[in-house]
């Protein structure tokens, strides 16, 4: 049925599967985004905005009466550094590199609602199509929200999916308030003075430092009785010096990542992680550099914007789940959330679908008219109540 709400499906399978096989990594969608550009201009949007923080692109489609709402959907652009492993037609030809978390997938289905909203024009108000760089990275969503383009169309609400491998394929997910996690990476670095490796005593090695830093990294992470809800700081690499016999190392690097649900809790680990760098650093007499980086706020999603999501699956029959913890990864989409009203929700990818960022994970297109036509639902919820 959803099937043949998209005469062109056979072609939008197509764009995906083209995009599949040449992916691009956060910051570098050119192509991705030119390509992208290229097939939505057939369905002739209002306005057709490139280059939005940095690769994005804005598609506006408007309603036969100009007064109304605005809804903006939005897709990611770029893949992931994975390698991949399936043996398929159109596997990656770019080496190293993957669409191995779907967003190949999510791109087509806003191009088969581009192609909805061709044929049937909202009857009033905006519908905003908005094609992210940078997901991956947590860059991409900030950027595009300091568009002077994008800041000008307003959205009164905001929209995004996420598939979701190990659910029967089409079952919709959703959740009130967090339904992804916030994190960050943490990058410590120690500097003490190197010398000769037979003259210890004239340097500082920062080697106790590093694996006290460690130690107290793990601990914080077992005392959940500080946290309300669920909090993570799990070291994911940690350096000291360089491969050299006959050097006493002066400097080493401890890399962490710290995830939380709730953006209280996220606040609290990020002190307390600061608060051991420090004073590890100061009882060995080091000097410490902290920063952040891929930081993701948590997706807060509105009741509002839910509630609208269950009503257009009622509407297509779809079978809806309500999640009943967030979800631990992150996603960008939560700067959206928190500056407007929406919600993040999930499409069940089949319960054998290979899990996100695995090598062999292949995005299934049979859930590209699902997704399509509950973003058409949804906007038709609103603009037409």
């Amino acid at each position: 049925m959803l099937q043949s709400q998209i005469p062109d499906l056979p072609a939008i399978i197509k764009l995906r599967q083209h995009l599949h096989q040449n992916p691009e990594l956060s910051g570098s969608e050119y192509n991705t985004a030119a390509h992208i550009a290229r097939f939505l201009q057939q369905y002739a949007p209002d306005e057709l905005h490139t280059g939005v923080g940095g690769t994005g692109i804005a598609a506006v489609f408007k309603g036969t009466d100009a007064q109304g709402p605005t809804i903006l959907f939005r897709a990611e652009l770029d893949a992931l550094p994975i390698a991949e492993t399936n043996d398929t037609t159109y596997r990656s030809v770019a080496a190293g590199i993957g669409h191995k978390c779907g967003h190949d997938g999510h791109m087509a289905i806003l191009a088969g609602l581009a192609s909805l909203l061709h044929r049937t024009r909202p009857a009033s108000g905006r519908v905003v199509l908005l094609f992210q760089p940078a997901e991956e990275t947590g860059a991409g969503a900030w950027a595009m929200l300091q568009d002077k383009r994008l800041l000008r169309l307003q959205p009164d609400y905001v929209f995004a999916l996420h598939n979701l491998p190990g659910l029967p394929q089409h079952q919709v997910v959703v959740r009130n308030g967090v339904f992804a996690a916030a994190s960050t990476g943490m990058v410590v670095e120690l500097h003490g003075k190197s010398s000769h490796a037979a003259e210890p005593e004239n340097g500082v090695n920062p080697g106790a430092a590093m694996a006290e830093l460690v130690l107290a990294f793990n601990q914080i992470a077992q005392q959940k009785e500080r946290f309300e809800d669920l909090s993570l700081l799990t070291v994911i690499h940690a350096r000291l010096g360089e491969v050299a016999f006959g050097t006493n190392p002066g400097y080493a690097t401890v890399m962490a990542t710290l995830r939380a649900y709730l953006p209280e809790d996220f606040a609290l680990l990020k002190h307390l992680a600061q608060e051991a760098a420090t004073h590890v650093a100061a009882k060995y007499d080091l000097r410490v550099n902290l920063h952040f980086a891929e930081e993701f706020p948590a997706t807060l999603n509105h009741p509002e914007a839910v509630a609208l999501v269950r009503q257009a699956a009622q509407k297509l029959q779809l079978p809806t789940q309500e999640a009943v913890h967030p979800f631990r990864w992150s996603e960008d989409f939560g700067h959206f959330t928190a500056r407007y009203k929406g919600a993040l929700f999930g499409i069940g990818a089949g319960l054998e679908q290979p899990q996100l960022h695995h090598a062999d994970y292949d995005f299934p297109d049979a859930i590209i008219p699902t997704g399509a036509a509950l973003f058409c639902g949804i906007a038709q919820e609103i603009m037409n109540p």
